[in-house]
């Protein structure tokens, strides 16, 4: 949800062979916080993963735009109280409820998944893994529906999930504010990534997920419209995105209205989004703001590539290591937390 050369190309560099090498070594090794491994259901509840990939696909079958949606939920998930799947548990106070997660969606796919795990292995798989799984699958499915893309250099990169994560019992609205935010500075940005153990190449590598999606114009609208002391426009957008947003936004037009966060490849997991934002095609305040500091520009550019197809494997890579550090953030295993019978409830 990359490479810009032919696929021809590619192999005679010898890019494919070696990037497939290296993401298999270290996808086959890969373990992180805590008691997080790969393949931690193998025993237990073996055909765990190839549940929750049922589950996700078959709701990808009938809208696509849910891949996106699951993968924001994992994000979600994961900066409030770490990887628990707290975001999952409904309720007025709960999350889910808070003005930062407005828009949220994917937890019928999730409720679902859970469904069928608790009839083929009660009490074993947590809703916390399933969201971490669907988020990968969701990226994997999105790369595969344009797999007929491929002479159109498409590609995109899927990742070995560890598990063994355990479920939170507890989740506040008023602790969403920790989530990142669309208005957000790099200085913003850089410090709520920091608290979760995060770099700026995580930060820049992750918002690199916004090349699938939309948004809301209400989200963004302002940039339009106002923004200066001058009244006028957010000057780091380009003046011809500026005119083709207006028109896709009008002023005081229905704030609801849905646009892609990727001019012209919001259906293709890519490197077009850092091109988006090297040129000010930027749709999300904070997603052009990655050019304006010093250390996150240099890795925009780094994904952007001046050398066709070399970072659109990079990316691939960079983007499946980063979901992986992000989804061991502040995890509970062994005996912290429970495995929820109910994804949206603590037991």
């Amino acid at each position: 949800m990359l490479c810009f050369t032919s696929m021809k190309m590619v192999s005679s560099l010898g890019l494919v062979p070696l990037m497939i090498a290296l993401v298999a070594s270290w996808s086959s090794t890969a373990v992180v916080h805590g008691q997080l491994k790969n393949g931690f259901y193998s025993s237990s509840c073996p055909k765990a993963e190839a549940i929750v990939r049922s589950a996700v696909e078959s709701a990808f079958k009938d809208d696509p735009s849910i891949a996106p949606g699951l993968l924001r939920l994992h994000f979600h998930d994961c900066f409030v109280q770490g990887c628990d799947g707290s975001v999952l548990i409904s309720g007025s106070n709960a999350e889910r409820s808070a003005p930062q997660n407005l828009g949220i969606r994917g937890f019928e796919v999730i409720d679902a998944a859970k469904a069928q795990l608790e009839a083929s292995c009660p009490g074993v798989v947590s809703c916390a893994d399933i969201l971490a799984l669907a988020a990968r699958d969701s990226v994997d499915l999105v790369t595969k529906m344009f797999v007929w893309n491929l002479l159109k250099q498409s590609n995109g990169p899927s990742w070995a999930v560890p598990t063994g994560r355990r479920d939170g019992r507890v989740s506040s609205a008023s602790q969403a504010a920790v989530l990142p935010s669309p208005l957000d500075s790099i200085a913003a940005q850089r410090q709520k990534f920091a608290a979760k153990g995060l770099d700026d190449h995580d930060l820049v590598t992750l918002a690199g997920a916004h090349t699938i999606g939309q948004t809301e114009c209400r989200f963004m609208s302002y940039r339009l419209y106002n923004f200066t002391a001058t009244g006028n426009a957010d000057p780091t957008i380009s003046q011809s995105f500026l005119a083709q947003l207006q028109t896709l936004c009008p002023r005081n037009g229905n704030g609801l209205k849905k646009i892609p966060l990727d001019r012209d490849s919001h259906g293709n997991f890519d490197t077009s989004f850092f091109k988006n934002v090297k040129a000010g095609n930027g749709v999300l305040e904070s997603d052009q703001r990655l050019w304006d500091d010093a250390n996150t520009r240099r890795i925009v550019e780094n994904y952007a590539g001046t050398i066709r197809g070399l970072f659109g494997f990079r990316f691939d890579f960079e983007f499946s290591k980063a979901m992986i550090k992000m989804s061991g953030v502040e995890v509970k295993t062994g005996r912290d937390g429970e495995i929820r019978k109910v994804c949206s409830r603590a037991n």
